[in-house]
């Protein structure tokens, strides 16, 4: 046969015919099943070269969108130079006329190109001199011509068409399969943003706010949280830190009939021991020294409203009998004060300590334990819920994007694959902090994370400790604050040093033993 010219000895015909048959069975087996357009473009050159003699094997495919026939090179003598785009309509190109005609087309020398004079400018400098021009046909459309090339005169003849055709016509299938796959990813991806876009809508609407993700182990927490957020008891939520046990216990707040008083939060952790009492229960003037002025502790603010008491096992044992007391009478005296205040406090505690192993190792009042554990909401590790990362992935980049002015419109499924099974040691608030970073580094309109980093960090960071911080660095932290809220005015019956209860010399001195300046 002539596309095999040169392969068959005389006197073969009818077993290379046999064989040939069985190569193409072969070859097509292995190209049917190609999803990617670009894979089966490389892959097709070398599984053809064994039914078929070329120098050059394109594929010409019918564009619709632009009404041209666009020339994709398969295999070629020499590179074609990178970036060229060449496409032509059908009327100036031999494919586009096999592509209407549905006729294959042979020429035997360059001189027959002459119909075609860009097709002639372009192949002239290759030395190209026969090709074979067969329709790319399926049941259902018509693609455009698989092209064989070959620089030897005459090197197709009409014997040869029948065979090549039944090549084209598999090609033909493996061509629409993979076009199919494409359009279909890219539907899928286009599906993608618009479920993403209707899931912040949507979103924004949830009784939940700010909680996002619909996981099984979620959703059960999310019907806890409506079961007893109309109820008034007390709450003890528990999980690892990043979960967002502050979300839940806004939640509570908002579902239940309190909704229109304060939601007030008290961080246990992060108040030295010595002002924690005074920030629960507020003190009298002159109860301690630097107690310059009245102060409303915690407990007051939230009256008739919720107390959020995070990091509850960080509450010191001297103080927790005083907690205990206003949780079951709801009655407390300031701290230098012999008068009773009444109050009327839905109590939200959190953890993310062990409390009943606190209880049995004598670190934790065991009623006042159970005095919390009324209703116990446990927040599930951000691992045990991947179902949710790429919700989350979404909110927090379209949240980032709007805030800083940037436009991220896609997230490539390698980062989505990398962020799902990375085990979030940190938890919601570390996925939020990475995607933060990944926006501000995104220069287009794709999030870019740095995946390597992950791995990186899960490596190099040590393993969290259950100890509280400093009181020195709790001491400067709370003083912050109190300058943070009042703009940095220290004097005053307004300032800082009225706030803290102390007096101004005085917080001056632990201003500049602490190094804190104004700006910080």
């Amino acid at each position: 046969m002539g596309g095999m010219r040169g392969q068959t000895p005389p006197g073969a015909q009818t077993a290379a015919t046999g064989d040939s048959y069985r190569t193409l069975l072969a070859v097509l087996e292995a190209i049917v099943s190609h999803r990617d357009l670009s894979a089966l473009f490389r892959d097709l050159a070398d599984r053809l070269r064994q039914v078929a003699r070329f120098d050059y094997l394109s594929l010409v495919l019918h564009e619709a969108a632009t009404g041209t026939m666009r020339l994709h090179v398969l295999e070629t003598a020499e590179p074609i130079p990178a970036g060229t785009v060449i496409a032509l309509p059908p009327e100036e190109d031999p494919a586009g006329q096999v592509w209407q005609t549905q006729q294959p087309l042979i020429t035997s020398g360059a001189a027959e190109l002459k119909r075609w004079p860009q097709l002639l400018e372009r192949v002239q400098s290759y030395g190209v001199q026969s090709f074979c021009w067969l329709p790319l046909t399926t049941a259902r459309q018509r693609l455009g011509a698989l092209v064989f090339t070959c620089r030897q005169p005459s090197a197709y003849d009409a014997a040869d068409v029948d065979f090549l055709q039944l090549v084209a016509n598999q090609v033909a299938v493996a061509v629409e399969n993979a076009l199919a796959f494409e359009e279909i990813r890219a539907l899928r991806d286009q599906l993608a943003q618009e479920k993403a876009y209707l899931e912040e809508e949507v979103r924004v609407d949830r009784q939940f706010g700010d909680i996002v993700g619909e996981s099984p182990v979620l959703l059960r927490v999310l019907r806890q949280v409506e079961t007893v957020a109309p109820t008034g008891s007390t709450v003890l939520i528990g999980g690892e830190t990043g979960t967002g046990k502050e979300l839940i216990a806004r939640a509570l707040h908002d579902l239940s009939p309190r909704r229109d008083r304060t939601f007030v939060k008290l961080n246990c952790s992060a108040i030295p021991t010595g002002l924690l009492e005074s920030e629960m229960f507020g003190h009298e003037r002159g109860a301690f020294t630097g107690a310059i002025s009245q102060k409303v502790g915690r407990f007051e603010l939230a009256h008739r409203g919720t107390l959020f008491l995070d990091e509850v096992g960080d509450i010191p044992p001297e103080l927790q009998p005083k907690l205990l007391r206003v949780l079951q009478e709801q009655e407390f005296e300031r701290l230098g004060s012999t008068r009773t205040i009444k109050v009327d406090v839905r109590l939200v505690a959190a953890t993310h300590r062990d409390l009943a192993k606190m209880v049995s190792d004598g670190h934790f009042r065991e009623d006042l334990y159970y005095r919390l554990n009324v209703f116990p909401v446990i927040l599930p590790p951000l691992r045990n819920r991947p179902d949710d990362i790429p919700r989350l992935v979404r909110h927090f980049t379209h949240q980032f994007a709007r805030r800083m002015g940037r436009r991220i419109e896609s997230v490539p499924s390698a980062v989505m694959e990398a962020l799902v099974g990375y085990p979030w040691p940190g938890n919601v608030r570390e996925l939020q902090n990475v995607i933060e970073r990944a926006v501000i580094l995104s220069p287009g309109s794709s999030l870019q994370v740095p995946v390597g980093d992950l791995q990186q960090t899960v490596a190099s960071s040590p393993a969290p400790a259950d100890e509280p911080i400093t009181l020195a660095d709790a001491e400067r932290e709370h003083i912050l604050d109190a300058l943070r809220e009042t703009n940095w005015v220290v004097a005053g019956p307004r300032g800082a040093a009225a706030r803290l209860g102390m007096k101004r010399s005085t917080l001056q001195k632990k201003m500049k033993k602490l190094g804190i300046s104004r700006n910080e």
